[in-house]
């Protein structure tokens, strides 16, 4: 976790930006809420709208950012008016609340911009409830928001707005058929079950802080697409919360929400949040953990016993989520991972087939954005395949077998990059045999996406030729992959 955290490469220092542009950007927001004459309440909204604004809003485009940023008040400030309209009457509350855990989840159907705005939905029902809302201030309360999503617009599209000089960023569909094309309405119903079982236990155990529970379920569920997923990223939710309430004990509570440290502290704990999302949930979650308690701070309720409650409610929603996960319409993760595992396959000969058409001279074949496809796709397997490698995983075989697969695909990726850089070169020839090699990367996915001719020849020495050593690598890493991917997953 510490060598993920220390050592993870950050190409174009891309992380780095992302949180330094988050701290700014809420930053902003919750000096406009202050000069505005915005209560501690009001700034707190405000800058958890601004966060989330800068943290979930991920479409492939610029354009297409902003359009999702425009529209998230359009979906939060009705969200927030039904919960602060339900504060007294806790039934009603309680199944508005399950409501938009199940809208919010099925709303990821519709890709990056679904997905956003339903995260974007739940929090503003959460933090409706962390800050006991009536309707009273609810004028108050929509102020924050739209300044501090005004503000954080300011930042992200014309401050710092550092994506316009990148190409747009692939964002992958799932694939078409079997248990993905499901797995929105299955985990929707999941979710829904998974924080109906927080939301009760939750409340036996404060009445009080009952949403933490709720709030642990959701997020767990956040980014997730099989049981198996679904399962680490509940450890790695409690484990990360532990570690950040250590944390916390020695750092938050000492403060006792003074403003300068406190505001430093803010500060240091947003830019963790963001700069170790992509590479730790672990870690993330200490740095969530602690942002919520120098907020309790600030608020002026942080105490040992309420860092222990947040534990115990964690706990439950963690549980909540497994339960679900275990007995809900169950998503196998062998289900996922080799619906992955074909689109990466699938992408790996279409990056082929651009190399190999720019080295014949071709003007329209690009493989950039194939590659650029095939990093994201191979992230996804990652995701997928982590429940098979974690430590914790008993089926020694699978581990394995899961190792040996996912090495095999970044050989893969190494020499597509490889392949796709010869290609760039403008002196470059074209050999006759490159076009026999590609048909045979060609079979080979072939082979092992769709049931093809069963022994996968491995290719001789590659030859001299950088482009045909490059595509002789490849065949050798998808004639590797047969033994892997045709044992039966129940295999040990």
């Amino acid at each position: 976790m510490l060598k993920r955290m220390f050592v993870a490469p950050d190409p174009g220092r891309a992380r780095m930006r992302f949180a330094a542009r988050a701290v700014l950007g809420i930053g902003v927001a919750v000096v406009v809420c202050g000069l505005a004459g915005q209560s501690l309440a009001g700034a707190v909204t405000g800058g958890l709208a601004a966060l989330l604004a800068l943290f979930t809003v991920a479409d492939a485009t610029v354009r297409g950012q902003a359009v999702t940023t425009a529209l998230l008040p359009v979906v939060g400030l009705p969200v927030l008016t039904v919960a602060a309209g339900l504060h007294d009457l806790p039934v009603a509350r309680d199944l508005a609340f399950l409501a938009v855990v199940g809208a919010g989840v099925y709303a990821r159907r519709w890709g990056p911009r679904g997905h956003s705005l339903g995260v974007f939905a739940f929090m503003t029902f959460f933090v409706a409830q962390f800050l006991h809302a009536t309707p009273g201030r609810l004028p108050e309360l929509f102020t924050a928001v739209l300044l501090s999503l005004l503000s954080a617009a300011a930042v992200r599209f014309g401050l710092w707005c550092y994506e316009r000089r990148l190409p747009p960023a692939p964002v992958p569909a799932p694939p078409a058929g079997g248990g993905l094309a499901r797995v929105t309405t299955r985990q929707a119903v999941q979710a829904t079950a998974g924080a109906g079982f927080a939301l009760v236990v939750g409340q036996l155990v404060s009445g009080q802080r009952w949403y933490w529970a709720v709030g642990a379920t959701w997020w767990i569920f956040v980014n997730t697409a099989s049981r198996g997923e679904t399962l680490v990223r509940g450890f790695r939710r409690v484990a990360g919360t532990v570690v950040g309430i250590a944390l916390g004990l020695l750092v938050a509570v000492p403060v006792h929400g003074a403003p300068v440290p406190t505001a430093v502290l803010v500060a240091v704990a947003v830019f963790g949040i963001f700069y170790t999302a992509a590479v730790s949930y672990t870690w993330m979650m200490l740095w969530v953990t602690l942002l919520a308690e120098l907020l309790y701070g600030l608020l002026g309720v942080l105490s040992p016993d309420l860092l222990a409650l947040r534990l115990a409610e964690t706990g439950v929603g963690a549980l909540g989520a497994v339960l679900a996960v275990l007995f809900v319409l169950p998503v196998t993760t062998h289900t996922t991972t080799d619906a992955w595992i074909q689109r990466a396959l699938r992408c790996v000969h279409a990056c082929t087939a651009e190399a190999a058409g720019r080295l014949a001279g071709s003007t329209t074949a690009d493989p950039a954005p194939r590659v650029a496809e095939l990093e994201h796709l191979l992230g996804r397997v990652r995701l997928s395949v982590a429940p098979l490698v974690h430590p914790l995983n008993p089926m020694l075989g699978r581990k394995r077998r899961a190792h040996r697969v996912l090495a095999l695909l970044d050989d893969c990726a190494r020499e597509v990059r490889g392949l796709v850089a010869v290609a760039a070169d403008p002196e470059a020839s074209h050999d006759a045999r490159l076009a026999a090699a590609c048909w045979r990367v060609e079979a080979a996915v072939e082979a092992l996406t769709r049931g093809g001719p069963e022994h996968l020849a491995c290719p001789a020495e590659p030859p001299a030729e950088p482009a045909l050593a490059h595509l002789h690598g490849l065949e050798r890493a998808l004639a590797g992959l047969a033994e892997p991917l045709r044992t039966p997953s129940g295999a040990t």
